[in-house]
């Protein structure tokens, strides 16, 4: 029989109920236990997502010699406190992004998963998306030439709210940690990490960054034009020039299942149909990982999340925007 793998969950809030809907079609995956910082949340939790225990501490669930593997979705600057709590119970974890606040956090993180040999991997569930797998597999084999230019932007209207986390400085609030994460892996995984950038950005009243504009350079010539904002509506699209054909993707570009494909001879529609909200890709790498006795992801690796935080922090220092944990 195929291994059952038992999840936790800590942290049960949107992004948990998302990836609840799809960790329940995964196959071997089971929905063991979620936490919450009290124990009545965790039992709502519970009962509506059917998980067979609840916890009102995150330590209760990470004790627990049934659970395989925990997914952390507390806020971004719990990551790095929350995954030490697991690793610490030998427990694998896939952590939401951004998988920590800095590059030094992140450092200690992976330090401590190697020592306790206990896996590791960041939440960016775009990665494993059949649409991103698609462009990252042609710009590989250059089957249309050099990735020239990328263009990606991420906007909604986020209600100002100086309590809930986006606007809050205390919780790692911000439009670049939260949003802006994901032009910037895209240009990361398409064209590596730039020679040069310039960044320009407007604050809220509280301190972090209402919206940017990035512009990525490289010694090749190549470009990449970067946005995330909370103060305007947008459809969310991304576009990569090569030298011999462009590649638009659908709306939501971080999560679309739709492709075009524009060369010099033709113009092709991909559709690839998923009717969930994609983290199901993510979930079954994680657990052939574990099945594989992995510590670390082959297509995730450590180096993959350290670039893309030390992107962020470069970005920020540009911004002049820190938080309490950069002086830790």
């Amino acid at each position: 029989m195929a291994k059952i793998f038992n999840w936790g969950i800590i942290g049960l809030g949107k992004i948990a109920r998302k990836f609840t809907t799809d960790l329940q079609d995964v196959p071997g995956a089971c929905l063991y236990a979620v936490a919450s910082r009290t124990q009545s949340k965790a039992d709502a939790f519970a009962e509506k997502n059917k998980a067979q225990n609840a916890y009102g501490t995150y330590e209760a669930l990470a004790k627990d010699p049934a659970v395989d593997v925990i997914y952390i979705a507390t806020p971004h600057v719990f990551h790095a406190e929350h995954t030490r709590l697991c690793l610490n119970h030998g427990k694998a974890v896939l952590c939401e992004k951004p998988i920590a606040m800095n590059a030094e956090q992140l450092k200690q993180m992976v330090h401590l998963a190697r020592q306790k040999a206990v896996f590791l991997m960041e939440g960016l569930w775009t990665n494993f998306m059949p649409h991103l797998q698609k462009v990252q597999h042609l710009n590989q084999n250059k089957k249309f030439g050099a990735c020239q230019k990328i263009e990606a932007d991420f906007s909604f209207v986020a209600e100002f709210d100086t309590e809930k986390r986006l606007f809050n400085k205390e919780l790692g609030g911000g439009a670049l940690l939260d949003i802006g994460i994901y032009p910037v892996y895209l240009a990361l995984k398409l064209l590596g990490i730039p020679d040069d950038m310039e960044v320009s950005c407007e604050f809220s009243s509280t301190g972090v960054d209402i919206s940017n504009q990035i512009i990525f350079r490289y010694a090749s010539g190549a470009e990449a034009f970067l946005s995330s904002s909370f103060a305007k509506k947008s459809p969310c699209l991304a576009k990569v020039t090569f030298e011999n054909a462009t590649i638009e993707f659908g709306s939501r570009f971080h999560e679309t299942d739709q492709l075009k494909i524009i060369s010099n001879t033709e113009e092709e529609h991909l559709d690839f149909n998923y009717p969930t909200h994609g983290y199901q890709f993510e979930i079954k790498h994680v657990q052939e990982c574990l099945a594989k006795g992995l510590t670390e992801s082959p297509e995730m690796p450590f180096q993959a999340s350290l670039d893309l935080i030390s992107t962020l922090d470069k970005i920020r220092h540009r911004m002049g925007l820190s938080y309490a944990e950069d002086q830790l």
